[in-house]
């Protein structure tokens, strides 16, 4: 069975700990849609504020086979990939993130459809992808499905969801057909894969979703492609098959009438020569079958008959389809490690798709199938940017230090990795996020170089057309005085015989471009692209970056796009008066237009990049306001497929008046014994440029430090006093009382561990409020409650007098950060009937966040949950809520 998201996603984070104070700046951008069947059937693009930053502006490419490198390789099974490219169904950014690692997947080579496997109970069962994995899925010339996800109702499954989309006009129409047919045209994606695991379903059932899939099947475009997983049999029970079945065949095909494009096997089987034989039966292809393997736990470790799908000495029995191959995201710490998972995954352990044969017994994707290019029409351009970095590049400068990942900006990475020659030890080449020429990385090839291990890198396969006037060029950049580098072609008529051009230009550790002109091979197709390190001198510790390879007719040359035209900005919000909201928005240049650049100009002249979209609008959240400027001019640039940028097209906004500082402060407890260090921490508004503290009956009494640590040596109870400063005026705040100075702090202890604990519902009974106070947080012991405004209440048996709250989110368990509670309340009662609020939180993004409040007698503390996520999901998950008291 296909295991809901809401369960099994538990990424390992590490676990942050902080005073939780208010966050300034990071507004709430647009994110990808994700719906339950209700909402589904009343969204448009007009009602929905998002769907513009939502939508694909390419067109899905075509693609080749052409040559293999691999004998045991082939093209007429595919291979599907049903893969959670976020790692959330809410909460995801329609263009793109801010953090460096991301799920950029990058071999989409080997894949001939994609499933954006998303959706839950919690959060919503109907996910189109997201805009920026459509793009890359699309440039490589790979379709991509929606999900729609009936979970098992252990998952939160709900029959009523199946009715609701099952539903007929009396036309016998299918609203929610309608409008899953609607989505797709409109956000630009390929069609939709059904997944129905909900129990309860009868005959009628079956039939009604038999015709569901036939409507969509009559009235969707050809090109769409609808995909049906093997779970619900005849009689509309869920009983999965493994194989195609006379229980299951009439969701793929009855009679005449083609109901589904494909069908996803279940993972039980050991052969698939009985679902060969029934597709053929039933007047299908086999290779409309994808049998299913899961990878999600064990990854390359996965046991597979692959016999059963590759029989030895004969051609495949079905197509193959893999679930969840993002194992190889989710189980890696940092980008470099995710990429050799990768690797290994598609190419197997030897990191070469020639040799799969020796990689054991998972020998790699590439050993079953044969790499596609779409590279066949000029120009050509890669600067072998992954689509997320550290750092965002132009041109070889830096015009961004900030983090990003954006999919859309992805380019087609090198077809073969890695594919090197060499009489000795071949040179290592990787991408490398520590240098880029454009966007986020480059292409880097290190070791020891000498004659005896000169190396032939083969990088990209294609089929492009050799004009008169073509040229192909590199950009490079090494600390040596010699690149020691030849740009090697070969051609499709011959496609291993290379020709090999000298790369000569100094770098100088600078960015160096070096261009052939190929007249010579005019009417000829190029096969290959290459590079040769030649090994002519010995040198220790050899490296190089590539930045660029680009094919292309000069006869384009002139071809620079003209400026987008009326710019304009919508709904500017400002916050704090140095945060900015802007949904920009020009009109597109008709032209071949690779994307369109966004910057800022800086008050000191220079220009910042924002981002960069395929779309012609973009919504920049929080961009923060260089110093006190009065007014920002924005700058939309299109780029061509060349990466030729035209004019800026302009357009300025004005900021409110420089704000007065907002004074607020934090402590690290509010009850202390004598003599007890204590320290404060300022959480004043960014614009505070000075701060002054007054402490009564402390030493120091004073202070201008901004988290100062004082001692208070007498007992009794202690105002505090914060006065914030900047150029425009200053703020006072007076906490009275604030601190309590008694001998028995040194009894402060966890008064809720393990007493009585109640709560407005659960997700199951091994997920009541007793598990949030038994002083565990591993092994998922955890209040979980489903919906809106949940609580929990706890008795401490008698009355405490509290100082301090700690709240374990879903971080702490280990589940993702994104389910970490967002907003919340803590209330306490001396007889659970009349409630004061001690803690207020709005915008928690912290894996454990504490809450100090003035002392505070209580028998009763009840937690209410405002915004159990960071994005839709609409579960609490809370693994402990301590009290502090004595």
């Amino acid at each position: 069975m296909l295991k809901t998201r809401y369960v099994l996603t538990t990424l390992l984070f590490g676990l942050l700990l902080v005073c939780v104070q208010p966050l300034t700046g990071f507004a709430k951008q647009p994110e990808s849609s994700y719906w339950y069947p209700e909402a589904l059937l009343e969204w448009s693009p007009e009602s929905d504020p998002d769907a513009v930053y939502n939508r694909s502006t390419i067109p899905l490419t075509d693609r080749e086979v052409l040559f293999s490198v691999n004998e045991t390789s082939q093209s007429e099974s595919k291979l599907v990939a049903l893969s959670a490219l976020n790692p959330n169904t809410s909460g995801v950014p329609s263009q793109g993130g801010k953090e460096f690692f991301a799920n950029t997947f990058s071999y989409w080579q080997y894949v001939d459809l994609m499933v954006y496997w998303a959706g839950s109970a919690g959060e919503g069962i109907i996910t189109p992808p997201s805009a920026d994995v459509i793009d890359a899925s699309h440039k490589n010339g790979v379709p991509i499905l929606g999900n729609v996800f009936f979970p098992p109702k252990v998952y939160g499954g709900q029959e009523e969801w199946v009715d609701q989309m099952l539903t007929q006009r009396e036309d016998g129409s299918f609203p929610a057909a309608d409008k899953l047919l609607e989505v797709a045209e409109y956000y630009g994606f390929d069609g939709w894969f059904i997944n129905q695991e909900t129990e309860g379903g009868t005959t009628e059932t079956a039939q009604k979703t038999k015709e569901f899939l036939k409507y969509l099947q009559d009235n969707k475009p050809e090109d769409m492609h609808i995909m049906w997983y093997d779970s619900m049999i005849d009689n509309g029970s869920i009983k999965w098959q493994n194989h195609l079945t006379d229980r299951n065949k009439m969701f793929l095909q009855e009679g005449n009438d083609r109901i589904s494009d494909s069908m996803f096997l279940n993972f039980w089987w050991k052969n698939q020569q009985s679902s060969y034989d029934k597709a053929l039966e039933i007047g299908r292809s086999p290779f409309d079958l994808y049998a299913g393997i899961d990878v999600e736990a064990n990854g390359t470790s996965t046991k597979i008959d692959w016999n059963g799908i590759f029989p030895e000495g004969q051609k495949p029995l079905t197509s193959l389809g893999i679930y969840r191959p993002d194992w190889a995201f989710k189980t890696a710490t940092t980008i470099e490690e995710f990429y050799q998972k990768e690797q290994e995954f598609w190419t197997g352990e030897a990191g070469d798709p020639r040799k799969t044969g020796e990689n054991g017994d998972w020998k790699g994707m590439a050993h079953y199938f044969t790499a596609k290019t779409v590279i066949q029409d000029l120009p050509f351009v890669t600067h072998f940017n992954t689509g997320s970095g550290k750092f965002f590049a132009v041109d070889g400068a830096i015009r961004s230090k900030d983090e990003w990942n954006n999919r859309s900006l992805q380019d087609i990475l090198p077809t073969w990795r890695w594919l090197t020659e060499s009489e000795g030890k071949p040179l290592n080449v990787d991408f490398d996020w520590d240098t880029a020429f454009y966007g986020g990385s480059s292409l880097k090839v290190t070791g020891n170089l000498s004659k005896e291990n000169a190396t032939h890198v083969k990088l990209y396969k294609m089929n492009s057309p050799i004009e008169k006037d073509t040229e192909i060029s590199v950009t490079y950049k090494t600390k040596l005085k010699n690149p020691n580098m030849k740009l090697g072609v070969s051609f499709v008529d011959q496609p291993d015989d290379f020709v090999f051009f000298d790369v000569k230009k100094k770098s100088r550790n600078q960015w160096m471009e070096e261009t052939i002109k190929l007249k010579k091979y005019k009417g000829k197709e190029i096969a290959t692209i290459s590079l040769f390190f030649d090994g002519k001198e010995t040198i220790d510790d050899y490296q190089i970056n590539i930045g660029e390879i680009k094919v292309t007719n000069k006869h384009n040359d002139n071809k620079v796009p003209s400026a987008s035209k009326e710019v304009k900005l919508k709904n500017q919000t400002f916050s704090d008066g140095i945060y900015a909201d802007l949904e920009v928005y020009w009109e597109s240049v008709k032209a071949d237009i690779q994307h369109y650049e966004i910057y800022r100009k800086l008050p000191n002249g220079n220009k910042e990049f924002i981002g960069a979209v395929p779309n012609h609008a973009y919504y920049i959240s929080g961009l923060r306001r260089s110093g006190k400027e009065t007014k920002t001019t924005l700058e939309v640039v299109a780029v061509n497929t060349e990466y030729k940028r035209g004019k800026s097209a302009n357009i300025t906004f004005e900021w409110p008046p420089y704000p007065l500082p907002k004074a607020d402060f934090s402590v690290s407890k509010t009850v202390a014994a004598p003599g007890e260090e204590v320290q404060f921490f300022n959480n004043s508004s960014e614009v505070t440029e000075e701060v002054e503290w007054q402490f009564e009956g402390a030493t120091p009494s004073v202070s201008k430090e901004n988290d100062p640590v004082v001692t208070f040596e007498e007992e009794g109870l202690y105002s505090v006093t914060l006065v914030a400063k900047n150029s425009e005026g200053e703020n006072l705040l007076t906490k009275d009382e604030y601190i309590t100075v008694s001998k028995d702090a040194k009894d402060i202890t966890n008064v809720a561990l393990n007493k009585t604990a109640t709560a407005s519902g659960a997700c199951a009974t091994s997920e009541g409020p007793m598990y949030a106070v038994d002083g565990i947080v591993t092994n998922n012991s955890k209040w979980c409650a489903i919906g809106a405004n949940h609580w929990m209440k706890v008795d401490l048996s008698k009355t405490y007098t509290l100082s301090k709250f700690v709240v374990k989110h879903a971080e702490a368990g280990g589940e993702p950060a994104a389910f970490n509670t967002e907003a919340f309340t803590i209330e306490s009662s001396l007889d659970g009937e009349n409630w004061s609020e001690v803690v207020s939180v709005t915008n928690n993004t912290a894996a454990i966040s504490e809450h100090s409040i003035p002392a505070t007698e209580a028998r009763y503390v009840r937690l209410s949950i405002k915004q159990p996520t960071q994005g839709g999901d609409q579960a609490t998950r809370i693994f402990e809520l301590e009290a502090y008291g004595y």
